[in-house]
């Protein structure tokens, strides 16, 4: 076996004398349907071959004892105490949270790699803690809904973050080959196959701006209050035609986002089907354009590298994915063009920022299973 999962189950062998189980949880891509999914809207992300490794066994000591490879950071907690701790605002966060969900009772050692960049808006917190879960003896069948709702209330409960389905979805019912369009109202979903002959890139900008958690609240708040005023439950319940009714701008502006986003992906996956490239392209532009002006999420570095990459031959497409404020692009190409794409935008992304962005060209992937 190549890669992390090799590496990390001989350092796990060599650190806990003992063989460990091996599962994986991929990150994810959202193509289009940006801040859609807390509203109970539409989105279309793809699980990506770049993913969280999580090998474990369990111990006799009742201590859960984890690893991160990447940080170097080791924590361990009594089992007994896990339901009295409370959140200290780093990596590790994650872990308990998905033990407090499991009500683990057991010890367990636990070693983590993963290969999703943190902080890029490639959803390495939802890899993480699905991993996390299938390591510390999550039981049943896979995909699950049920696994993905567990991780999503060690966010809402646990965390603090308001984090809607999607991204621990994709990281358990992700398929070669194909996004997944998912209604997170009804929680039910299906594939949208990617036109054939197209490359995606998704291209690291290396900002993770402080305020990215605080504004996230923000926006889910003012979401809320944008149906309010609308006198629905949600923005999933309203249309173009009462925007009129909210009378603050800076709430219209977010729903109007909303409630556009959930068009562009119904016309997105039209598109895909018909093969129609230009299409895409401008939906991706339509989608940037409004999470940067109405919904206020983007930054200069992200707007820079968008509007660099679609001026590259080639390119049919480029938009903000993920959280925002930071993170990755997603870019819509030219499998040919590829290597002229890095090499451009590297170039032009670091004399304009004074940074280096990082380059992954990333596929669909299946979502997370048990490997060893």
């Amino acid at each position: 076996m190549a890669g992390p999962p090799r590496c990390l189950i001989e350092a796990f062998e060599q650190t806990f004398r003992k063989s460990p189980d091996l599962f994986r949880a991929p990150g994810r891509v959202n193509l289009i349907g940006e801040h859609t999914d807390y509203n109970l809207g539409l989105v279309l992300p793809m699980a990506i071959d770049l993913a969280c490794y999580a090998a474990s066994a369990p111990n006799r000591d009742g201590i859960l004892r984890v690893h991160s490879v990447n940080l170097g950071q080791s924590r361990q907690w009594p089992v007994t105490d896990l339901m009295e701790l409370t959140p200290q605002g780093d990596w590790a966060d994650y872990v308990l949270g998905i033990a407090r969900e499991l009500r683990l009772e057991r010890g367990y050692d636990l070693m983590l790699e993963s290969t999703v960049p943190l902080g890029s808006g490639l959803s390495s917190s939802a890899a993480l803690e699905v991993s996390t879960a299938l390591a510390l003896g999550w039981k049943g069948e896979l995909p699950s809904l049920d696994l993905a709702l567990l991780c999503q209330r060690a966010d809402h409960q646990f965390l603090g973050i308001p984090s809607g389905i999607m991204d621990q979805y994709v990281s358990i019912f992700g398929k070669e080959g194909a996004a997944i369009k998912l209604d997170c109202l009804r929680l039910k979903s299906e594939l949208a196959p990617l036109p054939p002959g197209v490359a995606l890139v998704a291209v690291n900008s290396g900002v993770s701006h402080a305020l990215a958690q605080s504004a996230y609240k923000t926006r889910v708040q003012e979401c809320a209050a944008a149906a309010a005023a609308m006198g629905v439950k949600n923005l999933r319940d309203a249309n173009l035609g009462k925007l009129s009714l909210i009378t603050d701008e800076r709430l219209r502006r977010r729903a109007r986002h909303v409630l556009t986003e959930n068009l562009r992906v119904l016309t997105f996956v039209a598109a895909a089907k018909r093969g129609d490239l230009a299409e895409l392209g401008r939906l991706m532009a339509d989608s940037h354009r409004s999470l940067r002006d109405d919904y206020e999420v983007s930054c200069p570095e992200i707007d820079f590298l968008v509007d660099a990459a679609i001026k590259i031959n080639g390119v049919w497409g480029s938009r903000i994915t993920g959280g925002g404020f930071g993170g990755c692009t997603i870019n819509l190409l030219d499998p040919a063009g590829v290597e002229n794409f890095q090499q451009t935008l590297f170039r032009q992304y670091r004399e304009k920022c004074g940074l280096e962005p990082r380059f992954y060209k990333v596929t669909p992937a299946c979502g997370a299973s048990q490997i060893s």
